[in-house]
């Protein structure tokens, strides 16, 4: 009779109890709240870890938002193209230029002109590889584009005519002109153009199918759109305005891809790469004290490429520690590394779409401090509580070349 009278009461209280609240994403949240301040259209932001024994997991992926508001609202899906803008630095200049280096065909201490000799005029000769890759060559941000050239030459025209504003080595300043210096070296070394290099040997080996230069006209439909300009919104086509003029295939902008993807690079800097040695990825990757910067305040934290303290990195850094490195994209994306939790964070928004009005700073930041303090099981519920039963509804079959 007592244990019928129990499981009667049991049963009363069940009734009555509140039920329970529906799980809650706060990453979605944080990124939604940058769209409602119309900061940006939409957003995807993926999280995964690398254990020590190799064990690759996807802790958190999600898409938010829109992938285009004009010509028609379209929704952001995980499997969004985006102009990566400046991540086209480190995933591939960076990339190709120490797999160069790895091989013994090229030094980080080499002066440039070693490879380049045009390269030399105008007081550059002294100017090396590292301080290419390190911001530290003293050159200007950018090549004039006050002239209408147009055409890989006559940007490389306009390399070799540029004099230095800094002695190098005595000052950080982030500079295009140094990456697209890098991509030519990478081009002369590598005996192949950049994106065909880029193709063969980080594409093709990580299994990238959806990450390239100058995607075809088949992608389009899937590709997140830059800016309109008049009246029509770039989409495929580069929105850096150097690179666009130097037919979308520079050593600083111009490679587009997804988040999948770019998971698939990360994690190969985490678990021993088929790209780069372990030694090679530890060198390139460690983080270290420089000048101060031109543009702030404050002394610079930088690998060779990756970026850690700067200011460019919103945050990131303070959020997932001193050695966690790097890089930002100026139409909104970012990825960034936690070696020693053997985390990463990318996030790829659009915040130039439609009128480049719109701020990642505070996207980033948030995200990153978020992120960093969720544990590997807080994301992955966090994942579940938002996934809809087919993330990429609404995304067109993709198509070959």
């Amino acid at each position: 009779m007592l244990r019928v009278l129990a499981l009667f009461v049991a049963l009363v209280l069940s009734g009555c109890a509140a039920p329970l609240a529906p799980p809650v994403d706060p990453v979605a949240q944080i990124v939604a709240h940058e769209i409602a301040q119309k900061q940006i259209p939409g957003a995807v932001v993926l999280v995964g870890a690398v254990s020590s024994a190799g064990e690759d997991r996807i802790l958190y992926r999600r898409a938010v938002g829109d992938r285009a508001l004009v010509p028609a609202r379209a929704a952001m899906t995980q499997g969004t193209v985006f102009d990566l803008a400046s991540l086209t630095k480190v995933v591939v200049t960076t990339t190709l230029t120490m797999q160069l280096v790895e091989q013994g065909r090229l030094r980080l201490d080499d002066k440039v002109a070693r490879s380049w000799p045009e390269f030399a005029a105008h007081g550059k000769g002294d100017i090396t590889i590292e301080q290419l890759l390190r911001h530290q060559s003293g050159l200007p941000s950018g090549i004039e584009r006050k002239t209408a050239w147009s055409g890989y030459q006559a940007a490389m025209q306009r390399v070799v005519a540029i004099a230095p504003t800094d002695r190098p080595g005595t000052v950080f300043r982030y500079s295009d002109v140094n990456f697209i210096t890098l991509g030519e070296v990478v081009r002369r070394v590598g005996g192949a153009p950049l994106d065909v290099q880029a193709r063969q040997r980080i594409f093709e080996p990580l299994g990238m199918k959806e990450t390239r230069f100058v995607p075809p006209p088949s992608w389009r439909p899937w590709i997140a759109p830059t800016s309109v300009e008049n009246g029509v919104a770039r989409t495929g086509v580069v929105h850096d305005p150097t690179a666009a003029r130097m037919n979308g295939v520079a050593g600083h902008a111009g490679l587009f891809s997804t988040a999948d993807d770019l998971a698939r690079f990360v994690r190969a800097l985490l678990d021993g790469s088929p790209l780069l040695r372990p030694e090679t990825i530890a060198v390139m990757t460690r983080i270290e004290p420089g000048p101060e910067s031109a543009s702030s305040p404050g002394q610079v934290r930088h690998g060779l490429g990756w970026d850690s303290v700067s200011p460019f990195d919103a945050g990131m850094s303070a959020a997932f520690g001193p050695a966690s490195f790097g890089h930002t994209g100026y139409t909104g994306t970012a990825i960034w590394v936690d070696p020693v939790r053997r985390r990463y964070m990318i996030v790829l928004a659009n915040r130039v779409h439609p009128e480049d009005r719109g701020s990642v700073r505070s996207l980033r930041q948030h995200l990153a401090e978020k992120i960093s303090a969720m544990s590997d099981d807080e994301l992955l519920a966090a994942d579940a509580a938002g996934q809809p039963a087919n993330p990429n509804a609404g995304q067109p079959a993709r198509q070959g070349d």
